[in-house]
């Protein structure tokens, strides 16, 4: 088995952490591939390769990077919780040997996600959270018109629009008001940021649903996807977002709960 390694290479304790990885996947029989960034930042002599699964060790970011990798190479993904809420780590550093054990062995299952795809211009980029369309000139509002099949739906003026995946309701999503929803459920949330409108609330569409969001009244807006800018939008030109055509595999080692998720991450009174 090759598993692809993603860290973040500018925190102490995460490549001490990879480091620690490395051996025990060494002793399990399993090859470790990376890129030239990864290897020189751990000081060692790994090479790229093309992973049967790919493995990030940092936080929910460099679990976002990770997803790029397994996206690219069409295999399952999961990480390890070096970040503060992890919501998408799954995985806590003192599991490692234990989960690299399950590895070895083919004890894990993988369940799909729903993911997202957004064009602009004819540059098109899938991703795991949202699709964030925003201002560039931070003392002025944008205006973002939106369609859902076709249909008009409103007009945002506002900071900024998202449409997110559930597994990015838990993301920034969820820092503009939007509510969690269960990362098994497939849906496209749109909640606007900062809205200057009477409607401001997230509404949830069918993960059928296509959305065309219009720039407009010579507002210009920059698009991006998990972070990664997309391109700029200028007077008329549109950002269409739809679901991702294919789920992104998440490992799993044992079953989950949303609900015990959302009570571990965000410490939640019990009883």
């Amino acid at each position: 088995m090759k598993v692809g390694l993603v860290a973040h290479d500018g925190r102490p304790e995460v490549i001490g952490f990879a480091r620690e990885f490395l051996g025990v996947a060494d002793r399990a029989g399993i090859e470790v591939v990376a890129d030239d960034l990864v290897a020189r930042a751990l000081g060692t002599d790994l090479e790229p390769g093309v992973p049967d699964v790919v493995v990030a060790v940092g936080g929910d970011g460099t679990m976002l990077a990770a997803v790029q990798v397994a996206i690219d190479h069409d295999a399952p993904v999961f990480g390890f919780n070096l970040g503060t809420i992890g919501f998408l780590t799954e995985v806590e550093p003192p599991e490692l040997e234990a989960v690299v054990g399950a590895l070895a062995a083919g004890e894990y299952t993988t369940v799909p996600r729903m993911g997202i795809t957004a064009s602009l211009n004819g540059v098109t980029a899938t991703g795991l959270n949202d699709v964030v369309v925003e201002k560039i000139d931070t003392l002025r509002l944008v205006y973002l018109e939106v369609e859902v099949d076709g249909e008009p739906f409103t007009t945002y003026r506002a900071d900024g629009l998202i449409a997110s995946t559930p597994t990015g309701s838990t993301a920034y999503s969820f820092s503009a008001g939007g509510p969690l929803v269960d990362h098994s459920i497939e849906a496209i949330l749109l909640t606007p940021v900062a809205s200057h409108s009477l409607f401001a609330r997230t509404v949830v569409f069918s993960s059928d649903a296509r959305v065309r969001v219009t720039v407009r009244r010579g507002r210009r807006a920059r698009a991006s996807v998990d972070k990664v800018p997309l391109g700029e939008a200028e007077d008329g030109e549109v950002v269409e977002i739809r679901a991702a055509s294919d789920p992104i595999r998440f490992v799993r080692f044992a079953p989950a709960s949303f609900a015990r998720a959302v009570t571990d991450k965000f410490r939640l009174e019990r009883g």
